[in-house]
């Protein structure tokens, strides 16, 4: 399905000697193509974050939609969303998550669990596989790195097979030899029918890219 923005926008308001507005986003149109891995890049603070998290129905615009499909994102009551939300989109966020009372597999199944759905360890531990995490599937996300606990985010969001993959820096904390190897897998994820979106600092992500645009001070233009 294609995921797709109309018009929305983010301001957050500042008290500061009166009201005044920031406009995290600027009112912007935008589209994720399924098969296609489009990438967002820019300097801390300009919005990206930001955009991502409207795009996957975790933060409401101030202005504007949100459609997958048909479907209104956010014109969905909470528990409507969330079940969409897991069914649909993988979302792998900035920073390290994980629930530290579950083991990393369990981690990973999670989403497959929720809503009364069934465990599929195989292909949880295939997609720890993948990312180079499977010997560490019975340990506590307590006792992983920092890029290991990003590996372990990314098979989570991966989990649900997405038709809408959002990835937050998701190479943030890996060295060279797993950027490389996440940025293939994100591809192949492409490749395989799901519109991607990368928002990243890493310049070696453009010729993975099928799209690539900018963000400055909420404004986002297109570089390819």
């Amino acid at each position: 399905m294609l995921l797709k923005a109309e018009g929305i926008k983010k301001d957050y308001i500042r008290q500061r000697a009166g009201t005044n507005v920031f406009c995290a986003v600027q009112p912007l149109d935008f589209e994720l193509t399924p098969g296609q891995l489009t990438e967002i890049h820019g300097r801390s603070g300009s919005g990206k974050s930001t955009l991502l998290n409207m795009l996957a129905g975790l933060l409401q615009p101030t202005a504007g939609r949100v459609l997958m499909g048909e479907t209104d994102l956010y014109a969905l009551a909470d528990g409507p969303l969330s079940r969409f939300r897991n069914a649909h989109i993988g979302v792998i966020p900035q920073g390290q998550s994980g629930l530290h009372s579950l083991t990393v597999l369990e981690n990973v199944l999670l989403p497959s669990q929720l809503f009364g759905g069934g465990a599929r360890p195989e292909e949880a531990l295939a997609l720890l596989e993948a990312v180079g995490i499977a010997h560490l599937a019975n340990e506590k996300p307590s006792e992983l790195s920092g890029g290991e606990m990003r590996r372990m985010a990314i098979a989570r969001a991966l989990m649900m097979k997405p038709e809408a993959l959002l990835a937050d820096e998701p190479t943030g904390d890996l060295d060279d030899e797993n950027t490389e190897a996440v940025l293939k897998l994100l591809k192949r994820t492409a490749e395989g029918g799901a519109a991607v979106l990368l928002v990243t600092h890493e310049a070696e992500a453009e010729k993975y890219a099928d799209a690539v645009y900018r963000m400055d001070a909420g404004t986002l233009s297109r570089e390819k």
